[in-house]
């Protein structure tokens, strides 16, 4: 039934939703088509925009190329954001910078007399030697190239011999002299550059020459004024990168364009070209060639070259004006309205356009895709509250169906027991054909039990009937615990033995005798039924502060922990096997809650499998427990 109730929802709903998104889709597809020829015209103004910004741009990469030397103008491309590196071309059209290595040229040194004796005691190993020859050469030489040559050679030999602080020394007063600074080795390294990376390598982390040392390599790197072949300056870089130094000692401005211009000379791809936009060759890497030919300029990933045209595809008003994308060579084109060509500026690469999803929400269109949405949810919203009234409704039909079943069942189970043994008795009486005095007396003992037993069944039931009617009619006067304990343990007779213990001077309760007697006999009724041959139930009525406890106690099988509060459900078993071979149908504990909380009080159960159970009755004294229940 619940089935068909969700299926008679759903279907409907499902129905309902498809018609509305196919409807507004609809208006929203003829509201874009109409739009769409209203702003054609602005794709072709932003394909003439993208074209005129690299047009632009070459020119810029031309402006400086006579007035600059390579290294500067590189320097100031990155530094201005023309490219992520560029390749400064010679007027034969080889690289000028950044470059690979070029061949060295004569070493000035190879014939001198001093020379050879220097270069022999230091091919022998003897260091120490080799060094002073070195040292005694650079401080007669005249020319100051060929001196530099020489101190480098000295501080070589000294490093080897570990002579360290020597060479420090050494490196501090030659090198960092301004004449010496910048002069160049016969394969055009700069000498001072690479023997200061040395005393970098030489100075330990607390030494305090450290920071000076890292500050001066650092700002040779950085100085593109002087000459520094690029392979050098890439090299010293990494090298940098890779020591133990403060960051900014470790981070460079054109490091990744150096690194670039490298990957892309090493692959013998810096060829000049047209002033158009193009791969390299090299892995996502673009180049174009400026007007004049001078200056390839590289750009490194394709959305990085979308992001930097993002302000001509990003609409002026996201509410009017539609959306454009740009897609590279060989990209797949997304779903929109119209594209074309980029540009000769950018071979191969396409603009889309596609009207904005808020346009069709203007006038009549508008109105309309809100009307839809209205009437669907509300459609929806009360079909759903329906539903779910229809659905409580239903359950609590059906629980009530089921508590009528089980309480028809249990009536039905449980009454036929006595009356079939009374029935039983009193048909082996009428069977005799004289009436034997003890005999009878003895069979009507046992009907007069079976008739007390039926009796609290039907009071059971009855007090039930009351609590699924929400009317239970209690008789309160002042009552005395032991006044309850007793009529409870007179009830029991001499069924099964109960101890009974009582604190002295209990005050009075405010309470329905009758109802109390029940509680007590349906707990103690509970304590035989789930206690094995050697029972030992016991009863205790304690004085608590504000309270009165009457604790019933046994050495039964006990109630698992998960179960205990389940208990006092109305037809709930724990174990329906026991309950069978004991009789009972799960009702006296959801009485005893009802009883003991209409009179102000609480109810808890203490147990462990096996160890015995003990309920425990909390009321009120007379006093309290009038405001309680009034």
């Amino acid at each position: 039934m619940l089935l068909l109730l969700l299926l008679a929802v759903l279907v409907p709903t499902a129905g309902l939703l498809y018609f509305i998104s196919e409807g507004i889709s609809n208006q929203r597809d003829l509201a874009r088509r109409s739009l769409g020829e209203a702003y054609r015209g602005q794709l072709r103004l932003v394909r003439e925009r993208i074209d005129s910004f690299w047009e632009e741009r070459a020119r810029s990469l031309d402006s400086r190329t006579e007035s600059d030397s390579p290294s500067l103008f590189f320097e100031h491309s990155v530094r201005d954001g023309l490219a992520d590196s560029v390749i400064v071309l010679n007027r034969d059209g080889s690289p000028a910078y950044p470059s690979l290595p070029a061949a060295p040229r004569l070493d000035p040194t190879l014939r001198g007399p001093a020379w050879m004796e220097a270069r022999s005691l230091e091919s022998a190993g003897n260091l120490v030697l080799a060094a002073g020859k070195y040292a005694a050469i650079a401080g007669n030489e005249k020319d100051p190239s060929i001196a530099v040559l020489a101190e480098q050679a000295s501080i070589r030999c000294q490093v080897r011999s570990g002579q360290k602080e020597a060479a420090v020394r050494a490196i501090e007063d030659w090198f960092k002299l301004q004449g010496l600074a910048y002069a160049t080795s016969p394969d055009g390294r700069m000498i001072a550059a690479d023997e200061a990376l040395l005393e970098l390598q030489l100075l330990n982390g607390s030494d305090p020459r450290l920071t000076p040392a890292a500050d001066h390599l650092h700002h040779l790197l950085q100085n593109y004024q002087h000459p520094m072949p690029s392979a050098q300056r890439l090299f010293l870089m990494n090298q940098m990168r890779a020591l133990s130094l403060d960051r900014q000692y470790r981070t460079f401005i054109t490091y990744q364009a150096e690194r670039l211009a490298e990957r892309v000379l090493s692959a013998g791809k810096a060829v000049p070209g047209d002033a158009a936009l193009r791969l390299s060759g090299v892995a996502d890497t673009w180049m174009m060639t400026s007007p004049g030919g001078r200056v390839i300029a590289l750009y490194y990933q394709a959305d990085r070259l979308v992001s930097s045209m993002a302000g001509f595809l990003e609409p002026r008003n996201s509410s009017r004006d539609p959306v454009f994308a740009l897609t590279r060579p060989g990209g797949h084109l997304p779903p929109h309205d119209d594209w074309m060509e980029a540009g000769p500026r950018l071979p191969g690469w396409q603009i889309s356009m596609a009207t904005p999803n808020a346009a069709p929400a203007t006038g009549m269109t508008g109105r309309r895709v809100a009307s839809y949405l209205w009437l669907g949810f509300l459609t929806i919203a009360t079909m759903a509250v329906l539903a779910v009234l229809a659905g409580r409704l239903f359950s609590r039909q059906m629980r009530i169906a089921n508590l009528k079943t089980d309480l028809v069942a249990a009536v039905s189970h449980e009454l036929k027991t006595p009356l079939a043994s009374m029935k039983l008795l009193v048909e082996a009486l009428l069977s005799g054909e004289e009436l034997d005095p003890v005999r009878t007396r003895k069979y009507l003992d046992l009907v007069a039990r079976e008739n007390t037993r039926l009796s609290r069944l039907i009071d059971n039931f009855l007090t039930f009937s009351r609590m699924e009617r929400n009317r239970g009619k209690f008789d309160f006067a002042k009552v005395q615990p032991e006044a309850v304990v007793r009529a409870a343990v007179e009830s029991i007779g001499e069924r099964f033995h109960v101890d009974v213990t009582m604190d002295g001077h209990l005050p009075p309760l405010y309470a329905d005798e009758d109802a109390l007697v029940t509680v007590l006999l349906n707990l103690l009724d509970n304590a035989f039924k789930y206690t094995g041959d050697d029972r030992r139930i016991a009863l205790s009525v304690t004085r608590q502060p504000n309270l009165v406890s009457f604790a019933v106690m046994d050495n039964g099988v006990g109630i698992p922990e998960r179960e205990q509060k389940k208990i006092f459900r109305r037809f709930y078993q724990v174990d329906r096997r026991l309950a069978r071979n004991t009789g009972g149908v799960g009702l006296g504990l959801s009485i005893v809650e009802f009883i003991v909380k209409a009179h102000g009080g609480a109810v808890v159960v203490n147990s462990r499998p096996g160890s015995g159970s003990t309920f425990t009755v909390s009321l009120p004294p007379s006093a309290s427990a009038a405001g309680a229940v009034a």
